[in-house]
């Protein structure tokens, strides 16, 4: 009976264990979450601008914990993080299914040549 047991919360452990490490994919594995299709060069970029945010926040947040009104605040700091990452990915997914244009250069004619070729290289 206790090895009955000990088996079923193994398998709960790692029930629990396995539903961590999809959220935790959904978020910090940049193959599966929203920034999936993004150029490598502006995945890291946004990955490198969200942990610095998110560390600031956990910085703030523990060192106001002596007084409440800054508890409160780093509440606040955690549900501002919260939205700005959701409005990252969400327009990282807006983006990826479509070509992003930002200038006239960057968008293509109807064959996907460029508009113009840059000799200068600017």
């Amino acid at each position: 009976m206790i090895q009955e047991r000990s088996v079923r919360v193994s398998s709960a452990t790692e029930a629990k264990e396995s539903a961590l490490r999809v959220y935790y994919d959904s978020i910090m594995d940049p193959e599966t979450n929203p920034l999936k299709n993004l150029r490598p060069q502006r995945k890291f970029q946004l990955m490198v601008y969200l942990s610095l945010m998110w560390t600031t926040i956990f910085c703030l947040a523990v060192g106001a914990w002596a007084y409440f009104g800054a508890l409160v605040f780093g509440h606040v700091l955690v549900a501002l993080g919260v939205v700005v990452t959701t409005i990252v990915f969400a327009r990282a997914t807006e983006e990826s299914g479509a070509a992003i244009v930002r200038t006239y250069r960057d968008a293509r004619l109807s064959d996907q040549t460029a508009r113009y070729d840059d000799v200068w290289g600017a």
